[in-house]
């Protein structure tokens, strides 16, 4: 198993920290952009839930006078996003996405694959990484919150983990994902009540700007805000393409299915996910944990009824990662290529047009790479003998990841 090459030479006759320079250059461009035009709607709905906490006032009904649609993070999102909050509004958001990419680049470097591979899953994942970017969102850095969560859970560092898994279950709820890295803990009781720790802090910290009564309020409120937001993400009749960019989306708006049949699709997918966790012998093959992070990264998106364009950073980083793994074939670059051009591409103006708002749109055609991916990787960790696949882009693991002896 080897890097595909895909046409890319990554030498030392050229400078090995190129593609890190265009990552960087791209957000950027993109936060950039989006000031020159004074576009960054969803900032102002991001600094509007720090200071609706400060004055007590619903974080989850409109306010037409600041910024359009509504917020869905959660309170402790007001502790995140307070230090760029209070600062002017064309540095605030130039920091806070700036911040995104370089969570996520910190992330990157921090996995358990070599210099070069590092820099392949850069450069698959900069399209989508800009996209967030130009839409001011935090997905980048929620991606990277989970990636360091897998890493520091490996390296034993469960208190650390658990902070990242925390933060993203508080702030959007997919960090909820990372307690599957819970199987490859070594110390499982230090990671359970490392994570209880961390949500009832983050529960407790916006009290001391706001109040007990009106947090504890803003949750509830914050969940009936999701499930009201999923109903108008599943309904077909709003004629809404920005959401539901998801597996069941694929299925709703292809077969115009109309009856409620997410949960079946959810349940026989987190069957699918789970019983591969069975092999315990695997568990000790850094290949084997590897994959499986790239699977979580991208169920999170392709089961969500939220995910839109700008999600998708998340699930093409469980894309790259299995790409940079999987052997070097004519398949593997095919995917790869499909992925680029369908899910990273679509959005943005050199694909036609006619194209994204005809079909890609309105049939969630942008999950369809990812969801190819996700079926690959859950046949590997559910058949595969890992103890006889070797992959030079992982490094050795004594070197950063320890044996989890089962």
């Amino acid at each position: 198993m080897r890097l595909l090459s895909a046409g890319i030479s990554i030498g030392k006759s050229r400078s090995p920290g190129w593609p890190e320079f265009i990552w960087f250059i791209m957000a950027v461009s993109a936060v950039a952009a989006e000031i020159f035009h004074h576009s960054f709607n969803n900032y102002y709905i991001f600094k509007g839930v720090f200071w609706h906490v400060i004055h007590q006032t619903n974080l989850y009904i409109e306010y037409p006078s600041e910024y359009f649609d509504v917020n869905h993070y959660g309170p402790f999102f007001s502790i995140i996003i307070a230090p760029f909050a209070i600062l002017p509004d064309v540095i605030g958001v130039f920091v806070w996405c700036i911040l995104n990419a370089f969570v996520l680049w910190y992330a990157i470097k921090k996995l358990p694959v070599n210099k070069q591979g590092q820099l392949y899953i850069l450069l698959i994942a900069a399209i989508e990484m800009m996209t967030s970017i130009h839409n001011v969102q935090i997905n980048p850095m929620l991606a990277g919150w989970l990636i360091l969560a897998f890493v520091l859970t490996n390296r034993g560092k469960d208190f650390w983990a658990a902070l990242f898994i925390a933060a993203g279950f508080m702030v959007k709820l997919y960090g909820i994902a990372g307690l599957l890295f819970f199987v490859f803990s070594k110390h499982k009781l230090k990671f359970s009540l490392s994570v209880t720790f961390w949500i009832c802090i983050m529960f407790l910290i916006p009290m001391f700007f706001s109040s007990p009564r009106f947090i504890i309020q803003s949750y509830m409120d914050w969940w009936h805000a999701i499930i009201q937001k999923n109903m108008q993400n599943t309904d077909l009749s709003r004629q809404s393409f920005m959401q539901d960019i998801s597996f069941m989306g694929f299925i709703r708006r292809v077969f115009h299915i109309k009856a409620h049949f997410d949960f079946y699709v959810l349940f026989s997918a987190t069957l699918m996910i789970l019983l591969p966790l069975l092999r315990f012998r695997q568990y000790k093959f850094l290949l084997y944990r590897v994959s499986y992070l790239a699977i979580v990264l991208i169920s999170i998106v392709i089961f969500s009824s939220s995910a839109e364009s700008s999600t998708y950073i998340i699930a093409v980083m469980g894309v790259a990662i299995w790409y940079i793994t999987y052997p070097s074939n004519n398949w593997s670059l095919a995917v790869l290529v499909f992925m680029l051009i369908l899910t990273s591409l679509s959005p943005t103006d050199l694909f036609p047009a006619y194209l994204r708002n005809y079909y890609v749109g309105p049939y969630s055609l942008k999950a369809i790479p990812c969801i190819i991916v996700w079926f690959i990787l859950l046949i590997n960790i559910a058949f595969k003998n890992f103890f006889l696949i070797k992959s030079p882009t992982l490094i050795n693991e004594t070197d950063l990841l320890y044996s989890t002896g089962v």
